[in-house]
C-alpha cells in the first residue's frame, strides 16, 4: 500500500483531473480502512470550522483515517484560525485531503497552503494547458509512458482527440499498451493508430480486399455490419482505400520512385509498403475496374439503381468476393 501523508492540497483550473484524483484518493482510501474510516465534507458541510473540529475529534476507528474536504476555494483566510492549529497537531494515522477546484480569482487560501505545508504534507497543482502547448504537453506525457512522439504526431493527437487532457492521456497510456516501451510514433501512426474503432476496421476490411483475401474481408465485412454500420459508409471506405491504392500503382507507373510515393502516404510504414506492394501486384486495370464496381453499388445502396434483384448484403458480399479474388 502507499506511504500517505498527514494532508494533502490539490488545487487547480483543471477540474476534471481534480476529479480524477478525488476518486482514486478515495479508491485507496476504501482499500486502506474500509468505507467506515472516510469522512467527507461537501457542499454545505464543507465549512474551515467543521472540519477542524472533525480532526480534533476522538474516533475509535481501527487504521488510518481519511477525511476528504471539497470546496476548499471557497474559504478566506480569516476563517482558518482552527483548522490552522488543528493542522498543526495532526494524530498520526489521519490523512486529510482538501480539494479546490480554482477558477479565475476564486482559488485556495494562502494560509491553506501554509498550513498543509507546515503540516508536512502534500501541495499539487492540476492546471488546464493552453491550446497551443497541449502538443509538447502530449510529448512530454508520452516521455512519462516510454514512448517518443514528434510534434507532428502531438498536434495528431490532440486533433484526433480533442483538448481534454484527461481524454489525451487515456489514449497516450493505450498507445503505450499497444506499442510498448521504446517505441517511436510519427504522425501518420498516430493518425490511424487512434482512428475511431469503425473506421479501423472499415481499412482491415479494405487492405483485405486490396490483398486478395475473401475470407477476411467477408470476416471483417460481417462484423461491421453486425456492430451496426451502414453499408454506404463500408462502401465509401473500401473506394476510398482502392481509389488510393490506384493513385499508388499509377505514381508508380509513371516512374516515381517507391520511397517517395511512401513519403505522401499518411500511414504506418509497414502498412504503407504492404499497400505499395498489393497495389502493385493488382495494377492499375483491376484497381480501376473494382473501383467502378464498388461505385456501382454505393448507388445502388442509396436507392440510385438495381442489385440484380438481391439484398444489399448479399450484393455488397458478392462484390467482396469478386474484388478480393
Amino acid at each position: 500500500m502507499p506511504a500517505f501523508k498527514p494532508a494533502y492540497l490539490i488545487h487547480g483550473d483543471d477540474h476534471g483531473r481534480l476529479s480524477e484524483r478525488r476518486a482514486r484518493l478515495r479508491a485507496l482510501a476504501e482499500s486502506e480502512s474500509g468505507a467506515h474510516g472516510i469522512e467527507l465534507f461537501e457542499g454545505d458541510a464543507a465549512q474551515p470550522d467543521a472540519v477542524a473540529a472533525a480532526l480534533s475529534a476522538m474516533t475509535f476507528a481501527i487504521g488510518r483515517r481519511f477525511i476528504i474536504v471539497d470546496g476548499a476555494e471557497r474559504w478566506k483566510d480569516k476563517e482558518l484560525d482552527r483548522l490552522v492549529a488543528a493542522l498543526d497537531g495532526l494524530p498520526p494515522d489521519t490523512t486529510v485531503a482538501f480539494f479546490a477546484r480554482e477558477e479565475g480569482r476564486v482559488v485556495a487560501p494562502k494560509r491553506l497552503h501554509e498550513a498543509v505545508e507546515k503540516a508536512g504534507g502534500d501541495i499539487s497543482a492540476e492546471q488546464s494547458i493552453k491550446p497551443w502547448e497541449l502538443p509538447k504537453w502530449v510529448i512530454a506525457r508520452g516521455r512519462e509512458l516510454g514512448i517518443t512522439l514528434d510534434a507532428d504526431a502531438a498536434r495528431a493527437l490532440v486533433r484526433h482527440v480533442g483538448e481534454r487532457q484527461q481524454r489525451l492521456l487515456r489514449e497516450l497510456e493505450k498507445l503505450a499498451l499497444e506499442q510498448g516501451a521504446g517505441a517511436t510514433l510519427e504522425a501518420a501512426d498516430v493518425e490511424e493508430l487512434t482512428a475511431p474503432s469503425a473506421e479501423r476496421k472499415a481499412w482491415s476490411l479494405a487492405d483485405a480486399l486490396l490483398g486478395g483475401d475473401p475470407a477476411a474481408a467477408t470476416r471483417a465485412y460481417l462484423s461491421l455490419r453486425a456492430q451496426g454500420e451502414r453499408v454506404p459508409g463500408l462502401l465509401y471506405w473500401m473506394a476510398q482505400r482502392l481509389r488510393l491504392a490506384h493513385e499508388v500503382v499509377a505514381a508508380l507507373d509513371a516512374g516515381e520512385p517507391a520511397a517517395q510515393v511512401k513519403r505522401r502516404l499518411r500511414m504506418p510504414s509497414r502498412a504503407a509498403d504492404q499497400l505499395i506492394n498489393d497495389a502493385r501486384r493488382t495494377g492499375a486495370d483491376t484497381l480501376r475496374s473494382a473501383i467502378e464496381e464498388l461505385a456501382d453499388l454505393e448507388l445502388a445502396s442509396r436507392g440510385g439503381g438495381g442489385r440484380g434483384g438481391v439484398g444489399e448484403d448479399t450484393a455488397a458480399l458478392l462484390a467482396i468476393q469478386r474484388i478480393a479474388a
